[in-house]
């Protein structure tokens, strides 16, 4: 019998197309994953079953009609429960929210998801309000990475990652401050881009800033830019959102990498520490596209690390946070959150602004970067995934994430385009993600890049 749950968002649409099989048949399929893999894995905050076979059902008649109403129609999707969607409580990983209230309205991202059919099956984790590249938070625990849950799945969207690898829907919703899409689609093997910041309307507004992007995680190109499509619809609400996309990022697909000017940096000029094994992969992946009629050289960014810059941003983020709790709520905070929101506040305004100088430096670098290249190509992370519940890898020396992560938070500085794309594993079998940068507003760059290594996965284990 067919596995439904393998099946991506492209295949089901046509497959429902030709009456295949519907709707409803496929959303009990991933609710059945759902439930199986949340024991040991722990991908959801909140599965919304009923609710999902309704919407389901409803899906199923426009397709028996033959008026089906949208991209994706029946499709099941998952959200961060960082998002707002519509019946269903966002706690943010947090024990100071409260359930309470009449939730009654969608983030423009699942706004446009429903408004073209999608059936929403649940809430996935993330740590306490987003903060960390890891998922663990004191209202939901421990997630777990889909090949091996004694390691994490990353974060901050690693409960969307691990069910997107393991079948509980093909597409999921996730938000990137830092890397927060990419770094677990790196540790859990499926794709994850960071748009063009904008491209995909935010609403309410991050007390992170114009760091957050909202991204498609699916198990590859084509699934996510079938959902870019969609969500990338403006919002009134969203007021630093981008007008409509001038193209469709399914058709651009087909166009490759041919003669595209690919730069490969391994390691950031040296700077970056990075497995053997996952240097090994990402340069298969590199390979291949020079295979398929890229030119590739090896070429750095110029830039060094802004990691002090980052953190000052992050952090007094972090503190406009939790800024209007009292001391009883600040004891239930994740302790790692508590201490960087101290930091924050302490920031001055001069401070916070001298981030900014380093930001805005570090994006007029890399516009003089890709005036000479098309993309830049890096690891998505220097590592592969490590113990599940702690912060930074043990032994490290590392103090916070950001000590693992060099490659993703820069690009999020930069408000540039960014995925994550499978290329195989290291060698205990770990997946290990290849990271696809392209100047701001080409996102269409890096979606025909990730999709021409469609496939380099299989090629690599």
């Amino acid at each position: 019998m067919r596995d439904l749950t393998a099946l991506g968002a492209v295949e089901l649409v046509e497959g429902y197309r030709k009456g295949e099989f519907s709707p409803v048949e496929v959303t009990r399929a991933a609710l059945e994953r759902a439930e199986a893999i949340q024991p040991e894995v722990n991908a959801f905050v909140r599965l919304t079953g009923e609710e999902a076979l309704a919407q389901a059902r409803e899906s199923a008649d426009r397709w028996r009609r033959g008026e089906p109403a949208g991209l994706v129609d029946g499709v099941p999707v998952t959200v961060k429960d960082i998002l707002l969607m519509r019946g269903a409580p966002t706690l943010k990983g947090s024990k100071v929210l409260s359930e309470k209230g009449s939730w009654d309205e969608d983030a423009p991202s699942v706004a446009r998801l429903r408004e073209q059919g999608a059936v929403f099956i649940g809430k996935t984790t993330t740590p306490e309000f987003g903060w960390k590249g890891v998922t663990d938070s004191p209202l939901s625990g421990i997630t777990r990475n889909p090949h091996d849950p004694s390691r994490t799945a990353g974060g901050s969207s690693g409960g969307a990652a691990a069910a997107v690898a393991l079948g509980a829907g093909p597409l999921a919703l996730g938000t990137d401050g830092g890397g927060s899409v990419r770094i677990p689609a790196a540790f859990c093997g499926i794709f994850a881009l960071k748009p063009t910041y904008g491209r995909v309307p935010l609403y309410p507004a991050s007390a992170f800033g114009t760091l957050a992007h909202v991204g498609p995680m699916a198990r590859d190109a084509a699934d996510a830019a079938l959902m870019l499509d969609v969500i990338g619809a403006p919002d009134a609400r969203d007021w630093s959102g981008q007008g409509p996309s001038a193209v469709s990022y399914q058709e651009v697909l087909r166009e490759g990498v041919r003669g595209l000017r690919v730069a490969y940096s391994p390691s950031f000029g040296g700077q970056v520490r990075v497995q053997p094994g996952v240097a090994a992969a990402v340069r298969r992946g590199v390979e291949q596209l020079a295979r398929l009629g890229a030119y590739v050289e090896e070429a750095d960014p110029d830039f060094t690390d802004p990691v002090d810059a980052f953190h000052t941003l992050w952090f007094s983020g972090a503190a406009r946070v939790t800024q209007q709790f009292g001391p009883h709520q600040r004891e239930l905070l994740d302790p790692g959150l508590r201490e960087i929101c101290g930091l924050g506040a302490r920031y001055s305004a001069l401070d916070y602004l001298a981030a900014v100088d380093v930001r805005m430096d570090l994006g007029r670098r890399m516009g003089r970067f890709h005036e000479s290249y098309d993309l830049l190509v890096t690891p998505t992370l220097p590592v592969t995934a490590f113990e599940a519940g702690a912060e930074v890898p043990q032994g490290s020396g590392y103090r916070r994430w950001t000590g693992w992560t060099p490659f993703t938070y820069p690009f999020n500085m930069t408000q540039q385009p960014a995925a994550s794309v499978p290329v195989g594993v290291d060698g205990d079998g770990l997946p290990v993600g290849l990271q696809i940068v392209a100047a701001r507003h080409r996102d269409d760059l890096v979606l025909r890049a990730a999709h021409a290594l469609t496939g380099v996965t299989a090629a690599g284990t």
